[in-house]
């Protein structure tokens, strides 16, 4: 309980700064504000048991309760294009990004979580990735730390780059739906060009989230084939919250989650997401983050041109 209760308090502090300045994601607040607690050695045993709780068994929750974002219909209602451009896109970017981080000296799995947050859909992306990996919380963060640096950066210059290519609101929609990293800046990006530019891009946008189960599960039967024996060779090939997350999208396709239930479960997935990126901020030490801090803003920066340009060639040569 006693780690339980730190941890809403900082999720109530995390959502508090997000109301205040909506371009700043929840979930970024909250894994800087766990950083300091760790880090300013007011992380004493007793607070262990629940934060490992908020990390691990409400994250996985989270992950459950995404699913409701997705509904089947509205995303074959995209077209054929537009689904290609989001399946090679997201491909292309998460091969390349793993490639290339572990050729930078990252280490496999730090390049696993930076691939998933830029290829589908930044910290919620790179949290439950997490629950597959052997990474540690260092590396969460780092990968929370990126998404949220180059999604920022695209709110801004992805508008003005889109005026200068003279993109129709519907394209620059796809566009920014397609490569800007989390769900809140993809809002703040495409509304810069209009209504129809903004339900556009959240519809690209959660056909990318879409992409997080088939690929935790990949990446889970991958990790099942080389660890050998042992537990993590007798893991499941699909992980109960990922089977969850699939469950709950069927529920809403089928028209099974009443539309007054939306709201409710978006708010409590934030939540579950906040707390458990908050948690994992207090195992984070900041001496042994910036070690790898060069590496990192260079993988997050090709990260971000190579999803950047490969979605823009989608839309200029299928939209």
């Amino acid at each position: 309980m006693p780690g339980l209760l730190v941890a809403a308090a900082g999720v109530a502090v995390a959502v508090t700064v997000n109301a205040l300045v909506p371009a700043v994601s929840p979930l970024m607040v909250a894994v800087v504000l766990g950083a300091l607690l760790g880090n300013l050695g007011a992380r004493p045993e007793v607070l262990r048991p629940g934060l490992t709780f908020a990390s691990g068994r409400l994250l996985r929750l989270g992950v459950v309760l995404l699913g409701a974002r997705l509904a089947v219909p509205d995303v074959l209602a995209l077209g054929l294009p537009v689904l290609l451009l989001v399946v090679t896109t997201v491909a292309v970017t998460f091969s390349g990004t793993w490639w290339l981080g572990t050729r930078l000296g990252l280490g496999r799995d730090p390049a696993l979580l930076v691939a998933t947050g830029f290829s589908i859909c930044g910290a919620a992306a790179i949290a439950a990735m997490d629950g597959v990996t052997d990474s540690e919380k260092r590396d969460v963060m780092t990968a929370v730390a990126l998404v949220t640096l180059y999604g920022s950066v695209a709110i801004a210059l992805l508008p003005l780059a889109g005026g200068l290519l003279h993109l129709p609101a519907e394209s620059f929609g796809v566009w920014a739906g397609a490569s800007v990293q989390e769900v809140a800046q993809v809002v703040a990006t495409a509304q810069t060009a209009g209504q129809a530019a903004l339900a556009t891009a959240v519809v690209v946008k959660l056909t990318r989230v879409v992409m997080l189960a088939p690929l935790i599960a990949g990446v889970s039967l991958w990790r099942r084939r080389t660890a050998g024996p042992g537990p993590r060779g007798r893991t499941p090939v699909v992980p109960l919250f990922v089977a969850g997350f699939l469950a709950v999208v069927a529920l809403r396709s089928l028209g099974a989650v009443p539309d007054g239930w939306l709201a409710p479960i978006r708010t409590a997935e934030t939540v579950l997401f906040t707390a458990a990126l908050f948690a994992m901020g207090t195992a984070v030490r900041v001496r042994e983050l910036l070690s790898t801090g060069r590496r990192a803003v260079a993988l997050g920066a090709v990260s971000a041109l190579l999803v950047t340009l490969v979605a823009l060639a989608g839309v200029l040569v299928l939209v």
